[in-house]
């Protein structure tokens, strides 16, 4: 049972660091250095709540969200690095809170990257599509309100593991949604011909 909460909890871990990577990262390594729902000391995985591997993760995160926001001709170099950086950390996280109270942590570190990247792909398709909709002023609110789900997300996962699934339901409804919709977008225009 033990095996099952803790992948839960690296679960909704790694999909808040997809959705948005440098809260969940912070709020993981305080909780875990105060030993609260998380503690990676004794484990392969201490280094995570080690204050200089959290000021180098919101060095690297903060530098990438403001080379995006600096309007590279190409960003698609930037989405590809950031959600490398996503995958990297969410396994990690992940694999960190199997490894807390179970022993095979590379299920961890195997679901956590697959969890990053869902987090990554239904927040990055829900905001393109918000952003369109919104004017630029409010537009640039919704990295703010990104950090505070994925910080909710965290928090919760971390402090009550089966939280997680409903986490992980509603981003792949998320993405389903998405995916539906760009499909009729195109039937629709296949119509017009």
């Amino acid at each position: 049972m033990e095996l099952v909460l803790d992948l839960l909890q690296g679960l909704g871990i790694a999909a808040a660091v997809g959705i948005r990577p440098l809260l969940p990262v912070l709020l993981a390594g305080i909780l875990a250095a105060a030993n609260v729902g998380l503690d990676f000391d004794g484990t392969s995985f201490e280094f995570l709540e080690t204050w200089p591997f959290m000021v180098g993760v919101a060095i690297v995160v903060l530098g990438l969200d403001l080379a995006a926001r600096r309007g590279a001709p190409d960003r698609r170099p930037l989405s590809w690095v950031l959600l490398a950086v996503v995958v990297a950390l969410g396994a990690l996280l992940a694999a960190g809170s199997v490894d807390d109270r179970s022993d095979p942590w590379i299920i961890g570190l195997i679901v956590g990257a697959a969890a990053a990247v869902l987090g990554y792909y239904a927040a990055r398709s829900l905001f393109t599509r918000v952003r369109r909709r919104l004017d630029p002023g409010t537009a640039a609110a919704l990295p703010v309100y990104g950090e505070g789900v994925a910080l909710a997300a965290a928090g919760l996962s971390i402090l009550f593991p089966p939280l997680a699934v409903l986490v992980i339901a509603g981003l792949a409804w998320l993405l389903a949604g998405s995916r539906r919709r760009e499909g009729e977008k195109y039937a629709g225009l296949r119509i017009l011909r």
